[in-house]
């Protein structure tokens, strides 16, 4: 059995950087211990998965995300990439789809030379700071909040640039990885996330970790649209509006790689 598979640049203009997804498009769903193994070999902190549903030409369809160990509830950089690739490569002529999720329906439109996908906002709650969190990260935060994710503010970019985290100490945490964030010194915030209980080390561009960055940042800066950028080794800029409770997430992606799966 032949299988297609895509490697999608996400949050980004330009190859070798931003965020890379796997995307495979389905004509029905495979069972879910091959897609996980598929997502494990791909080796990416996402695979994608769709099929379509109604009629043909409709726009909609089915979406899953896996982890090369987990499937997870919510991916925006593997979204933006399953959009990109039927947008722009398999269905140029629709100017928008949807897909249906485990975290509801998404939907993701064109906007000039942008997709932009609207998405869940999950604004976060202040915590106490986790016992021995200073030592483990590397630095203190200012304020430590948590939604489905953690989330740590520090004082500067800097601060969040030099971070090494002790990746066991995060896994260890109660909640879904960690986001850490300050002000940007050429937008308007930057962060970095890791989820090494999910198999991410460091994951390069993170659309679900902004359902909860924007509404912190968008209170704290009184305005409701922003210019976000993760700044990881790879880095990706993340255009984001806070629209009541969902959040617009705009970005670029660029199509790297198209291929085969043989499977047994």
């Amino acid at each position: 059995m032949e299988q297609s598979v895509f490697q999608i640049d996400a949050f980004t203009d330009r190859l070798f950087s931003g965020n890379p997804a796997a995307v495979c498009p389905l004509e029905t769903w495979l069972p879910d211990d091959v897609m996980q193994d598929i997502a494990a070999e791909n080796n990416l902190s996402e695979t994608a998965f769709f099929v379509a549903e109604g009629d043909e030409g409709a726009g909609h369809f089915g979406l899953r995300w896996f982890t090369p160990k987990a499937e997870v509830d919510l991916c925006g950089h593997a979204t933006l990439a399953s959009a990109h690739l039927i947008l722009e490569h398999l269905q140029p002529g629709l100017a928008a789809v949807s897909f249906d999720t485990r975290s509801g329906r998404l939907d993701v439109a064109r906007r000039d030379d942008l997709l932009v996908m609207d998405f869940p906002a999950r604004p976060a709650r202040r915590v106490d700071v986790p016992g021995g969190f200073g030592d483990a990260i590397g630095a203190t935060p200012t304020e430590f909040l948590r939604a489905t994710k953690n989330m740590a503010v520090f004082d500067s970019e800097e601060t969040v640039e030099r971070l090494r985290p002790d990746l066991n100490f995060i896994a260890a945490m109660e909640g879904d990885g960690l986001i850490v964030t300050a002000p940007g010194r050429t937008c308007d915030f930057v962060s970095r996330y890791f989820a090494p209980h999910v198999g991410i080390d460091e994951d390069p561009v993170t659309g679900s970790a902004h359902c909860t960055s924007v509404p912190y940042w968008a209170g704290r800066l009184g305005k409701n649209e922003l210019h976000a950028r993760q700044i990881s080794a790879r880095q990706g800029d993340v255009f984001c509006e806070l629209a009541g409770d969902r959040v617009k997430l705009a970005g670029h992606a660029v199509l790297y790689l198209e291929g085969t799966i043989r499977l047994p």
